[in-house]
Parts: C-alpha cells; structure tokens; sequence
C-alpha cells in the first residue's frame, strides 16, 4: 500500500518541473490523472524515442499516472473540469500565475468547488515581483542563479543539460504539497503551494551568492575545481576520466600518504580546505600526473583503498550499466504497451521501508484513460461518445 493511496493529484504540468512533482506523488501511491490536450502535449514529443514520437523525457514522467485529453475551449469543457476538480485532492499547473485565471485553475475558483483543494502552482520567477508573468525554462534559472556564470573555464559560461533546476522545483514543489496535505489533516482545510525555478536555482546556488555577498570575493568560473577544497577536479587516466573530491584534513593526509609525498601536509598553501582550494590548480597538477599513469579501474581502487571519494566520468550508455546502478536497481526496465517494448525507467530516487515506492504502471498512452476517468466521474457511455465527438476530450 503507497503512503498517498485515496490521494487524487489532476497533472495540468508541462514539461519537467509540474509533471515531475505529480510523478513524485505517484510514485508513493497517488491516483495522479495526466491532463493533456488532444493529439498530446508538447512535452510528450520531447526527445523522440519511439516511432509513435513520445520522448524519453515524457516516458520517465508519465509513470505511474493514467491520461485523459482535454480541449478547454469545447463546449462542456467546465463542466469536466469542474467533476475533476470535485474528485481530487491536489491539482499540480505550471504556468506564469496570471495564466492560472485563464484556465479556470486559481485557487479561488477551484475551492468554489472544491474547499481543501491544494494547488501547487510551479511558475518560472514566483508569483510576485516585476518578472511573475513572463515565462521561462531551466536554462534560465541556471543563467540568473549564477550557477552558470561560475561553470565553465571562465570564457564562455556553461549551462549543464541536465535540468536540474526543473527537477528541483518540482521535489520542493512535492515536498510543499506533502507539507500542505499534513497541514490539511490537521485543520481540514487547503492552501496553495508556490515553487518556482529561479528560487530553487537560487536556493541550490546559496553558497556562493551568501559568500559573494558577504565578502565580495568575486568568483570566476575555474573548469572542474573546487573554489572550497582540493584537489577536487577531473582528470585524465589511460582509458578515460575520473573525478575526486579532497575535504578536510583527514582526507587530504590520505591523499598525501597516497602520493607517497607527505611534504605537502607541511606547505602553509594547503593547511586549511579554503587554502587548498585557492592553490587547488597545484594539487590537481599533482594528482593528474598520478592518474595518467594509470587506468581509471586501477586509480578507482587505489582511492577507493584509501577512502578517498572517487567515480569514474561515464557517459549515459555507461551509466545505465554500471554495476553500482545495478545493484541498487536504480534502472527498471518497464514494458510500455503503446510502445511494444521495454523503456529503461529510472526508479523513484528515494524510498521508505514501510510505503516503499514503485513504478506501478507503465507511461500512458495519449488519451489511453479517457473512458475509464470519465465513467469513474459519473459519465455514461452516450455521454462519453458525444464528449469526443464534441471535441471536448
């Protein structure tokens, strides 16, 4: 039994952050109902991977949630979405806030139908401010958060492709709807839940933009080293690439004992983590010349021997097949029936030993629920037939 089995979540979400919140929520046993426009949404087609264009993105996020098309303009649209709204518990929407009205989905019209609704409402910038309606994406929260400008080697700022911004807001968008569902035990009623990506960039990026503010110090992007400790950066073996990461002072003497050179516990440059960062390009000197006589197997166990944190740069094919990956069955193959075959989910990232979560069921087809949500709201088969004939799913 999941800890949110009876929770009902309507997905309004679009790409990665909303999608991502309600996949969270339906990992540990939410009834979560992807809501998409006819013919699909944009973000299903995200990345093609199959010969039906639905993208790896949308296979990962569609798990464990059953979809239902929707067109808001058809006649006896609100009248659907008002018995969806009766029936759930969370409605999840990605968009500016002043979007919110235009759908019908503000927190004043949905607890007119339903008081303890919760709205968790994941916009780009926040719901005030001279930004809170334009729109944005993950690259843009990675640019205003200075994570960006410190990336790179200090010509050119760098953005990750992974987006990471996206699926930050979207945990603290959960984690705010499971803070407001425990809220709403305690005094029956709902509230709404704001996220948004430029505050989760920012609160990711906390330390540098408090240490900046503090000292005016004035960071520059440095490539793979750490402004705060040494020698942590990536480097080069005879087959490939690894990356170390030297905090503290017990970890740096193992890293000097296994340079067999313990002259550099005595250098005044290293004494302390904010000094070995700031001379860190000497140290990643050091240990690349270590590395480079060695295969990123054999330099893996030797820092492994000493206890000093190591992993090997792989590439995503290499990452899937990773023995560690593999014993913590982080990857789960899942049938996708509309698809004829196997799609390589990445499991719920976190589990509980009582309510552990799991891929239930398989990323839907589009519309693959229509009839069977729509008959669970009271519709019957004629009403159904001249719902799709009427345009309106």
């Amino acid at each position: 039994m999941g800890a949110l089995d009876g929770i009902r979540v309507l997905d309004f979400g679009r790409y990665v952050a909303g999608p991502y919140c309600a996949t969270l929520l339906g990992d540990f046993g939410a009834d979560v109902i992807r809501i998409e426009r006819r013919g699909g949404g944009e973000d299903r087609f995200l990345g093609p991977v199959a010969e039906s264009g639905d993208g790896a993105m949308f296979l990962q996020l569609g798990r464990n949630k059953r979809s239902i098309t929707f067109n808001p303009r058809a006649d006896g649209a609100a009248q659907l979405r008002s018995r969806l709204i009766e029936t759930a518990d969370v409605v999840v929407v990605n968009v500016p806030p002043q979007t919110l009205g235009k759908m019908g989905l503000d927190y004043e019209t949905l607890t007119a139908i339903k008081p303890d609704i919760i709205l968790a409402s994941v916009s780009s910038f926040g719901p005030k401010g001279p930004w809170s309606d334009r729109p944005g994406f993950d690259s843009v929260g990675q640019a205003m958060s200075g994570a960006q400008y410190l990336t790179g080697n200090g010509d050119v700022p760098i953005r990750t492709p992974i987006t990471w911004v996206d699926h930050a807001t979207a945990v603290y968008s959960a984690f705010g709807v499971m803070m407001a569902l425990f809220e709403r035990q305690r005094t029956g009623k709902g509230q709404q839940v704001d996220s948004s990506l430029l505050g989760s960039a920012l609160a990711y990026s906390s330390t540098s933009i408090i240490e900046e503010a503090m000292t005016a110090i004035g960071r520059k992007a440095i490539g793979n080293r750490s402004f705060l400790n040494g020698p942590t950066d990536t480097f080069a073996t005879t087959d490939g690439w690894i990356v170390t990461q030297v905090v503290g002072n017990s970890l740096f003497k193992r890293w000097a004992g296994l340079m067999e050179e313990p002259h550099w516990l005595d250098d005044p440059r290293f004494a302390s983590d904010t000094l070995r960062g700031e001379n860190g390009e000497l140290l990643s000197e050091r240990t690349a010349r270590w590395c480079e006589t060695r295969t990123s197997q054999q330099a893996l166990d030797e820092l492994a021997a000493a206890n000093i944190p190591a992993g090997p740069v792989l590439s995503p094919k290499q990452a899937m097949e990773h023995e560690q990956v593999a014993g913590m069955d982080f990857v789960a193959p899942t049938y996708v029936p509309h698809l004829g075959r196997d799609a390589p989910l990445t499991r719920p990232p976190v589990d509980l030993q009582a309510n552990p979560a799991t891929i239930r069921t398989p990323p839907p087809a589009i519309g693959e629920h229509n009839e069977q949500v729509l008959a669970e709201l009271g519709y019957s088969a004629e009403e159904i037939a001249k719902m799709v004939s009427d345009g309106v799913v």
